[in-house]
């Protein structure tokens, strides 16, 4: 893979940036609430699922790899908690490759690992759940911001 957005499409050039950055992150934060609920309706999981698409495209036009491959993430974890195996690993391999060919940090690398982890446990591969469970705990002990350390032990410590 390239390092590019994977897909291309520029922003229109009568779009305000900070605009569609501030509405990337209404969506993405819009996610977490609908995944904190403890009970949705299938209303509530389409909308969490759209919500994380379009986080992500928003990124696509404003953002940089570290959104790119965090809205990936984001698709991922979405796809999990409304327990769609297929969609959830594809974005978790769409995360880890942006993730990779953009050289980002080990703390984004521990969550691909995450979301493939938790996507391939979805879909019932428990060695491949375990396989990368194992890369992603490696991945957190490099993290040097302890609050970045923390949450990703967290997350990885709730899928034991």
């Amino acid at each position: 893979m390239s390092q590019s957005r994977v897909w291309s499409w520029d922003m229109p050039a009568d779009w305000d940036e900070g605009a569609a950055r501030s509405l990337a992150a209404a969506f993405f934060n819009g996610v977490w609430d609908l995944m904190e609920q403890p009970e949705r309706s299938t209303d509530d999981d389409d909308r969490l699922v759209e919500a994380a698409h379009a986080s992500r495209f928003l990124w696509g036009l404003v953002g940089a790899p570290t959104q790119w491959a965090t809205g990936e993430w984001l698709l991922s974890r979405a796809y999990s908690v409304v327990g769609r195996p297929e969609p959830a690993l594809h974005h978790a391999r769409r995360c880890e490759a942006l993730t990779v060919d953009h050289g980002l940090d080990a703390f984004r690398l521990g969550f691909a690992y995450e979301a493939l982890a938790r996507a391939s446990g979805l879909a019932g591969e428990a060695a491949a759940r375990e396989a990368y469970l194992a890369r992603a705990w490696a991945c957190a002990a490099q993290v040097a911001a302890a609050d970045d350390r923390q949450w990703l032990e967290e997350n990885l410590a709730a899928m034991r």
